[in-house]
């Protein structure tokens, strides 16, 4: 695979979605967990969504329940949460297995393009984030210690230079 667009994924309601949908568009995709001590970073990932929406960021949540099971609830609990705690309107897809047998072809993908701190290939916890171009190739891969605002400057670029 070249770019993010060739991959499907299911939504939150268990619907597939072509992720070919998002093509144009700055993509921040994040896994993400609702018992996790970095889930208020949810409230950071909408403000950048509501604030960057409209000139092409769309922000793509994808649970997941690898890491201490930080993520035990269903799909319709995982949406109330969200939506309840921190006004979430960003697309939330299917709870995903990130590494090992299991996990979604997505992320084998994700990281393989762009691996983590001394090269480590796999996700090591929640609210891993990384951030691809319009053209579907990945920019870079944030730590879960790096705050949603502090991909401003990194966003902007990608917004604003149709060649980053």
């Amino acid at each position: 695979m070249s770019n993010i667009y060739q991959f499907d994924a299911n939504s939150l309601s268990g619907q597939p979605v072509p992720l070919s949908q998002f093509q144009g568009k700055v993509l921040l995709v994040v896994n993400t967990a609702s018992e996790c001590g970095f889930t208020p970073q949810y409230a950071g990932l909408q403000k950048l969504y509501e604030e960057y929406r409209e000139r092409g960021l769309e922000v793509l949540g994808f649970p997941c329940n690898q890491f201490g099971k930080q993520e035990p609830g269903d799909a319709q609990q995982i949406g109330q949460f969200c939506e309840s705690r921190f006004s979430v309107s960003f697309p939330m897809f299917a709870k995903i297995d990130v590494n090992g047998e299991q996990a979604h072809p997505l992320y084998r993908w994700l990281t393989t393009e762009k691996r983590g701190v001394l090269g480590t290939q796999g996700i090591k916890w929640n609210f891993t984030k990384f951030l691809v171009r319009r053209d579907g190739t990945v920019y870079e891969r944030y730590a879960p210690t790096t705050k949603p605002e502090e991909l401003r400057k990194d966003i902007e670029t990608l917004l604003s230079d149709p060649a980053a």
